[in-house]
């Protein structure tokens, strides 16, 4: 029995021990940290900068994003080649007045998938 308690006490450390070591070993997926549009936000104009930033790099080539018009249509974005590891950019024009969803897919390099949304408002 004391064995097995030295045993689960040195795996207790040694866990201890790497978690602070590898923070984005338990923080697997990309999450964003801030987003223009941010929610439910208000955009004055018909052009629209999209910016998501996210707590870990991101693949770009394997990421989306996706307008969603007040009319159910939907139009794909592509994000800018140029962002950093960590964004994904892209610029919309002529955007008519009305509730739009930006839909989002991203691939962080750790493997994982994440996806939202965010609804914002064009006057």
């Amino acid at each position: 029995m004391s064995i097995m308690r030295g045993f689960f006490r040195i795996a207790f450390v040694l866990t201890a021990l790497w978690l602070p070591a590898h923070p984005h070993a338990s923080q697997a997926h990309a999450i964003i940290v801030s987003s223009s549009p941010a929610t439910g936000a208000t955009i004055s104009g018909d052009t629209v900068a999209i910016r998501l930033h996210f707590n870990s790099r991101i693949d770009h080539a394997r990421s989306k994003l996706t307008l969603l018009a007040p009319d159910g249509a939907s139009r794909a974005l592509r994000p800018a080649s140029d962002a950093p590891a960590d964004e994904l950019n892209a610029d919309e024009t002529l955007l008519p007045a009305g509730t739009w969803h930006l839909r989002w897919q991203v691939l962080s390099v750790d493997g994982h998938i994440t996806r939202g949304d965010i609804p914002f408002t064009v006057r």
